[in-house]
């Protein structure tokens, strides 16, 4: 654990490119079909006739992709304890079949908790642009994050 990202660790204003990870058409409606089955997430000829023109993929579905640069880039050697919760999720543009996400990760606020000294509270902003520099989605919760022992 001496080499794990602690609380301490963490600078308010701090921003870190975390990683991207591209997706298929397969991908997006395997997600959808199992977790978000509207029309316009698995019906191609729906899609094309809805609002969006095509296909495009869950807000569940750029949330788990998310979750998962995050894990891959630096909660896997973080002392993270979970999160009491998110704030605020914001779909700003669609991801659509092809699209490569890249996730960016945004330190808000941190601060000790009040009943748990072993622990401090993050808060961050998780910024998901597609490969053409267009915001798709922002995500700002916290994080509870284990202090240096």
């Amino acid at each position: 654990m001496a080499d794990w990202i602690h609380y301490e660790d963490y600078v308010v204003g701090e921003r870190r490119l975390l990683g991207s990870r591209a997706v298929s058409e397969d991908d997006l409606l395997r997600f959808s079909r199992e977790f978000d089955p509207q029309p316009f997430h698995i019906d191609k000829a729906a899609a094309e006739k809805s609002i969006y023109g095509g296909l495009i993929a869950s807000g569940w579905h750029i949330c788990a992709i998310a979750m998962r640069v995050i894990c891959d880039s630096f909660l896997a050697k973080a002392a993270a304890l979970g999160s009491p919760g998110v704030e605020q999720i914001r779909y700003i543009n669609p991801m659509r079949p092809g699209d490569v996400l890249t996730v960016w990760y945004t330190v808000l606020e941190v601060r000790l908790s009040t009943s748990k000294p072993d622990r401090g509270i993050l808060l961050t902003e998780i910024d998901i642009e597609n490969q053409k520099s267009e915001k798709v989605a922002t995500i700002r919760g916290y994080s509870m994050v284990g202090r240096r022992p």
